[in-house]
């Protein structure tokens, strides 16, 4: 059946998680209804939630995607900072071991928020639903889209009890993340199946919780011990974020060959022995394991380019990890999806909702920061073995090359180091590496010397001695 009558203005996101609340909130400045419909009951308050094994794994959110956030709900970052999340100055209160070396900590350039998933998600959902606007349908299921291939009129799905009915929308957002059903419901549509790409590094994740030693229990520095994609060998790295409650968030990486253990008498020794750098097996000996170590392999890098395809339905839209996903160790999955948010709305402002084509350019808009955390990405992931069919292209062989010398000429230039955090935090695009400023100072080189070990201040190094 079809529920009647529906609402002008009418809007159904699909998915609850981060990107769906998101996109629900951009929406409600401008349909009447914006009906949520996710498939699980989502939890009251910053608990864990089914069918989202990320969110056990490393969650950064930079300054770009957190600001995102603060303008769709003013006040988030002074609640999350109030329930213990930290925010942590780029690159200041970071200690990184790139593929080049050691960064210095420079000063301020942009920040991040480093918090539990169950934390930011509680308190995102909290405020979206709080809005009589929005309205939450959950254990759900999406079966479909309803229309035709030139407008999508609704959404089919069935609830938890069986019953089957339609949601008529004048537009509809899928936010259902990695295990989206698009292409398949456009292609059942009669559209023609659109163009996906996916670098696959083989990475897989594990992560524990841990009780951060009472010296370290202030504001730690992120650690951050990076692979190194061109070594020839399996890349294995770490990181260690400090989150509320006086916890560290800890999570060990590894490519094809080189996975980390998911067994939790091995998780410290992998940290020790076979991470490029012993620094967060050393901090973990002096910390208290708080949970088992949670596995996961999801991690390849997908991206389907509906922006290419020749025709786009009317009313419909794809959002976060459904239009593109990204290996985790980057963290820019919920900055993107929360610019795309904003960028949603900003698309309907310009043009008016329910203008001809409002979809098409939703979709091409969307695009833009997709792009530019997709290349940062791939750039890295594209060189370990197996990753693509054919290896990088030429074009991506000399986009690399010379990001790895900007890396380098950062480690000894804060001038560069800023603008390479400009587009890492997704507060600016790529195109700031290319400025002749930059250029030349990629030709000169670092104006510093390299740094020989991690560059911890004396009070962090307590950490240490336990």
């Amino acid at each position: 059946m079809t529920d009647r009558p529906r609402p002008a203005r009418s809007a159904v996101v699909l998915g609850g998680s981060l990107t769906g609340m998101l996109a629900a909130r951009a929406l409600a400045g401008y349909a009447h209804s914006v009906t949520v419909v996710e498939r699980d009951a989502l939890p009251h308050g910053p608990v864990p939630r089914r069918n989202l094994p990320q969110a056990r794994h490393a969650h950064v959110l930079w300054s770009g995607g957190a600001r995102a956030i603060e303008d769709l709900l003013p006040g988030t970052t002074e609640q999350l900072l109030a329930a213990g999340a930290h925010r942590l100055a780029v690159t200041t209160d970071m200690v990184t071991l790139s593929a080049q070396g050691w960064f210095r900590r420079w000063p301020e350039s942009h920040h991040m928020l480093l918090s539990s998933r169950d934390l930011l998600d509680a308190t995102i959902r909290a405020q979206v639903l709080d809005d009589d606007r929005v309205h939450l349908v959950e254990r759900t299921e999406v079966l479909g889209l309803e229309g035709t291939a030139g407008a999508v009129t609704g959404v089919r799905v069935r609830a938890g009890d069986g019953t089957e009915r339609t949601l008529a929308a004048d537009l509809v957002v899928d936010a259902t993340g990695r295990t989206s059903r698009a292409s398949r419901w456009l292609t059942a549509l009669g559209l023609p199946a659109p163009a996906r790409r996916e670098v696959d590094s083989g990475l897989a994740y594990a992560s524990r919780v841990y009780r951060a030693p009472e010296k370290a229990r202030g504001a730690y520095p992120l650690v951050n011990v990076q692979p190194d994609p061109r070594a020839g060998v399996p890349g294995r790295g770490a990181v260690l974020l400090p989150i509320e409650g006086g916890r560290w968030l800890v999570t060990l990486h590894g490519t094809r060959g080189g996975e980390p253990p998911s067994a939790n008498d091995d998780f410290v020794r992998f940290a020790l022995e076979e991470v490029r750098h012993p620094l967060v097996g050393e901090l973990l000996a002096n910390a208290e394991p708080l949970t088992d170590v949670v596995f996961t392999r999801t991690t390849v890098n997908r991206r389907w380019f509906y922006e290419r395809m020749p025709a786009w339905p009317e009313n419909f839209a794809v959002l976060g990890d459904a239009l593109a996903a990204y290996n985790p160790v980057y963290g820019h999955g919920m900055s993107v999806a929360a610019r795309s948010a904003v960028t949603l709305r900003s698309v309907i402002h310009r043009h008016g909702w329910g203008a001809p084509g409002l979809a098409r350019h939703v979709q091409w808009a969307v695009a833009r920061p997709v792009s530019a955390a997709w290349d940062l990405a791939t750039g890295q992931d594209l060189f370990y073995p197996g990753a693509t069919e054919n290896g990088p292209t030429l074009r991506e062989r000399l986009a690399a090359s010379y990001v790895d010398r900007l890396v380098r000429t950062a480690m000894g230039n804060g001038r560069i180091a800023r603008r390479l955090t400009d587009v890492t935090s997704l507060e600016r695009g790529a195109e700031v590496l290319f400025a002749p400023s930059v250029l030349l100072a990629a030709v000169v080189g670092p104006l510093r010397p390299p740094l020989t070990g991690p560059p911890l201040t004396a009070e962090e190094l307590k950490a240490l001695e336990g």
